[in-house]
């Protein structure tokens, strides 16, 4: 996806990190490797001890980049979100239709994640099953007004914001997009872990994405009505 462009570097905010990953071969391994045994293990049992075993190198190395662990989550979160926002761009660049661009916002937000060439030391497919299980881990502790106050989830402020206004473009009396947007996204991630662990909790339809449709019809109506 997207392969066509060179050189993709996402904005991270500096807070988070002591060295940037993405400035050696070492950081990009840490942040590939790290997304392998979250993966595998779960943040719970993740540690830097863990992590250092599984790149062959020192828990030092790894303190380098990050101060601990939850940085180093909050940093694949910020990530994410950034990389979601640009392959929204991306996405809509040669649409001009507001409904269109809303709807091709929720397909690229709810269907599921597919590797990205350009990102060769991230697996975007793993990486979304992390923020699906574990992202929720930055936000709901009590650091989150200090987080909030020094930007840490401005990126995914960011991304709903931006399919927020594609809403009020559509309807400029609907009282709800922001709520819908985050709705949605938070909503997807649930319905892809239900269908695949819980799917009595869902409705799997046979040869149909069944979460991306829900979400489309269910935008659209909503915001038509009011």
């Amino acid at each position: 996806m997207l392969s066509f462009i060179p050189n993709v570097k996402l904005q991270i905010n500096e807070i988070v990190y002591n060295k940037d990953p993405d400035s050696s071969e070492l950081g990009k391994k840490i942040i590939k490797e790290s997304i392998e045994l979250i993966y595998e293990i779960g943040f719970e049992d993740f540690t830097f001890k863990k992590l250092s075993l599984k790149i062959k190198s020192t828990e030092a190395s790894i303190y380098r980049y990050f101060d601990n662990k939850h940085s180093l989550l909050h940093y694949l979160t910020i990530w994410y979100w950034r990389w979601m926002e640009y392959k929204l761009i991306f996405g809509l660049a040669n649409i001009q239709n507001p409904e269109e661009r809303l709807i091709k916002s929720i397909q690229i937000l709810t269907e599921p994640i597919t590797e990205d060439s350009n990102f060769h030391h991230i697996n975007e497919i793993k990486l979304n099953k992390i923020i699906i299980s574990e992202s929720a881990k930055v936000y709901l502790n009590k650091n989150v007004k200090k987080d909030n106050a020094v930007g840490l989830f401005l990126p995914y402020k960011e991304l709903v914001e931006r399919i927020s206004q594609i809403i009020i473009e559509i309807n400029p009396q609907y009282k709800y997009p922001h709520m819908l947007v985050s709705t949605i996204i938070e909503g997807a991630h649930y319905q892809r872990y239900f269908s695949e662990y819980l799917p009595k909790l869902t409705d799997v339809v046979k040869n149909e994405d069944a979460i991306t449709t829900f979400y489309k019809k269910m935008a659209i109506e909503l915001i038509k009505k009011d």
